[in-house]
């Protein structure tokens, strides 16, 4: 399998279903957005945009099955799947806020080989594959060098939905908040890490996460130099609803303070 083929072919699909997500900003309306969950929302961007990635994915690798947001009843592979979040940020695409973005990764069994994360609205595709490094519209990226987390920028999600570890997301962002540059909140997880992959975020922790908010930017991150683990430090973050992302030299520091931050 040539990895830096596939991957740039689903970096091409990636834009292509992109344009289609950004002309539809305007065109949906109030009574076109379906209620999944609390503050979890569906639209028929979503569905398409699914239905159109994975038809073209599914000649791309005829022997891969699929794990997506949206689909409910795709066939796994038993080797390779591809793990999809056809419109992560649906709540910014519906209310016309930036960033929106497309996730695309492709696993090897548990080991993620290539993803791509498509930022619509900035027009900026982050793609990697196994061993090839991390790429920014074609221009290698790298992690960021801040050596202390005093001088470095944070990103993270707020709980929408799963409110049970709420004391310990709040000691992690108050210690952030004292001790670093600050914390940013974009409303895609998927973007967060596609920037920290290029250097303009330093850390990101998050939990109630899915495999498609996360898996394309494991990748991404891994090959520009960082560093991903669950809050134990193990690796559970795919599908263990919990992520913990930094660079090589902060990555431990904020490990330790994910865990105290968490164990009080």
């Amino acid at each position: 399998m040539n990895l830096e083929l596939l991957t740039k072919q689903v970096a091409n699909l990636s834009r292509a279903t992109g344009s289609y997500i950004k002309n539809e900003v305007k065109q949906l309306s109030p009574d076109e957005i379906e209620l999944k969950g609390n503050n979890d929302f569906v639209t028929y961007v979503d569905k398409t945009s699914e239905e159109r990635l994975v038809s073209e994915l599914a000649r791309i690798l005829p022997e891969a099955g699929f794990i997506a947001e949206e689909g409910n009843d795709y066939q796994q592979g038993d080797r390779f799947n591809w793990i999809i979040d056809p419109l992560d940020g649906t709540t910014n695409f519906i209310h016309g806020a930036p960033p929106f973005a497309i996730s695309i990764a492709l696993a090897d069994k548990s080991k993620i080989i290539a993803g791509v994360v498509y930022e619509i609205v900035m027009n900026e595709c982050f793609y990697a594959w196994e061993n090839g490094g991390t790429f920014l519209n074609g221009n290698p990226v790298k992690t960021s060098a801040h050596k202390t987390m005093g001088e470095s920028l944070f990103a993270t999600g707020f709980p929408y939905s799963d409110f049970s570890r709420l004391e310990g997301y709040l000691n992690v962002f108050e210690y952030l908040m004292k001790h670093s540059h600050g914390v940013r909140r974009l409303g895609s997880a998927a973007t967060d890490l596609a920037y920290l992959a290029c250097g303009r975020y330093d850390g990101f922790y998050e939990y109630g996460l899915h495999p498609w908010d996360v898996a394309a930017g494991v990748i991404l991150i891994r090959e520009a130099g960082g560093f991903v683990a669950d809050f134990k430090g193990q690796d559970d973050f795919l599908f263990g609803k919990e992520i913990v992302a930094g660079n090589q030299e902060i990555y431990t520091e904020f490990l330790r303070v994910i865990k105290t931050g968490f164990e009080q």
